[in-house]
């Protein structure tokens, strides 16, 4: 692998192998390389929504503190490079090549094994843990699942702290049909003593979190129980909220990021990052924490790329995440008209989704986007009143635009698989 192209490909190439819930590969190939995870400080984060913004969150304000900050995120949205960053900065085509270089061998051999195959997503975090463990240090790495926890690559860690965000409906044909399975998996990422923050509200969710969390002798900070946060406004710079934990307390702060959910994000995050403060010596100020939380932003997220007409661009790919949206577009734009560009995978809960989004949009556009599961808009328009249908989608997009009055709003929304194909398009155009 001499060239970033090539060292890409073979990534790519290991789609096939699709997804296979267990930690056995990960651990024979991070063995193999000298176990490089546990040479890493960090956070592992769960949950069916808001762990990249929480992610987001906790890293400016240590950043903002002046810490070096190493996160694993997904998917990507403008380039890959991104799912491994430092800072916010994505690493290098270099150091993308260089990680192929030093994995592919224990890659390799693995196949020889009867584990079988490594996937695509075991082989991305590997190269994760040996950047951050051998390559870059950093004072904490933010570490996001993939999917669920118990059985996602990630979770071979042995975590400063562990969160989980939101318990919701995705991915239910391999997590579960409850929403007490579900949280039965986003669980098995809390460790033995290590503390658990959430966000979760339902009551099944909960009593599966504190039950494991009990078994594993971990402490829990759960939100609107151990602390709490209070919506207050929305202004034009964002959102408005107070905080109160054990020891702090805030009436006033503000996060650019739009969404009375992102005060929930914004929550868990501080809440992480006051217990790193507390118990691990990070040296952090209420200064750092209020600037941290203000320059806070998150690709694909209410992100506005025009204005006159609006034009928002927004990864709303399950009931939750579209319902967070519905919402702040009520809360920000609902005296305006709404034209919605939709598109999901054939294995989303669509039905419901749609219906909302048609709560508030007085146009509802389907489309499809090159993806091997992306769903048809024939198929999504069954679930809609007033359906139009367009199978390119930069035809709708450009269609749409031209005819839009100033006041209007251009709200393009979805998978986020799509959402980064947007993003990428709108900068070129």
């Amino acid at each position: 692998m001499r060239t970033y192209k090539e060292a890409l490909d073979w990534i790519h190439s290991r789609l096939q192998f699709g997804i296979k819930p267990g930690l056995e590969r990960m651990e024979w190939m991070l063995n193999e390389l000298g176990n490089p995870h546990k040479k890493i400080a960090c956070v592992h984060i769960a949950g069916t929504n808001g762990k990249g913004s929480t992610v987001t969150y906790m890293r400016t304000i240590l950043q903002e503190a002046g810490y070096t900050i190493g996160t694993f995120t997904s998917p990507y949205i403008e380039t890959f490079n991104e799912r491994i960053s430092v800072n916010g900065t994505p690493i290098s085509d270099e150091d993308i090549t260089y990680l192929v270089q030093m994995v592919k061998p224990a890659v390799d051999k693995l196949e020889q094994t009867n584990l079988g195959a490594a996937t695509e997503f075991e082989i991305i975090t590997v190269m994760a843990f040996y950047y951050f463990g051998f390559v870059q240090a950093c004072d904490v790495v933010l570490l996001e699942t993939g999917l669920g926890g118990r059985y996602d690559s990630t979770n071979v860690v042995h975590p400063l702290l562990s969160v989980i965000t939101t318990i919701g409906h995705d991915h239910m044909h391999i997590l579960g049909e409850t929403l007490a399975a579900i949280a039965g998996e986003k669980a098995g990422i809390i460790k033995q003593s290590v503390p658990v923050i959430t966000g979760v509200s339902q009551p099944e969710a909960v009593e599966v979190i504190l039950a494991e969390a009990s078994s594993q002798k971990a402490p829990v900070y759960q939100l609107h129980t151990d602390f709490t946060s209070r919506y207050i406004a929305s202004s034009e710079e964002g959102e408005v909220f107070s905080f109160t934990s054990e020891k702090d307390s805030w009436e006033r702060l503000i996060i650019s990021m739009k969404g009375e959910h992102q005060v929930h994000n914004a929550s868990l995050a501080l809440r992480g990052v006051l217990y790193l403060r507390d118990h691990h010596r990070f040296n952090i100020t209420n200064q750092h924490i209020e600037k941290g939380l203000r320059q806070a932003f998150w690709l694909g997220r209410f992100e506005i790329v025009a204005s006159k007409p609006d034009v928002i661009l927004d990864g709303a790919h399950n009931p939750e995440g579209v319902n967070g949206l519905v919402k702040t577009l009520e809360t920000h734009y609902g005296d305006r008209r709404i034209t919605v560009l939709f598109t999901a995978l054939g294995d989303k809960q669509v039905e419901g989704m749609i219906a909302a989004l048609e709560g508030i949009a007085n146009q509802m556009i389907f489309t499809t986007f090159d993806f091997p599961r992306a769903a048809s808009p024939e198929l999504l328009a069954v679930y809609s009143k007033q359906p139009i249908i367009y199978h390119n989608w930069k035809e709708a997009i450009e269609e749409v635009y031209g005819r839009l009055t100033q006041e209007d709003v251009f709200v393009i929304t979805g998978s986020l698989y799509f959402i980064a194909e947007v993003r990428k398009y709108w900068r070129s155009r």
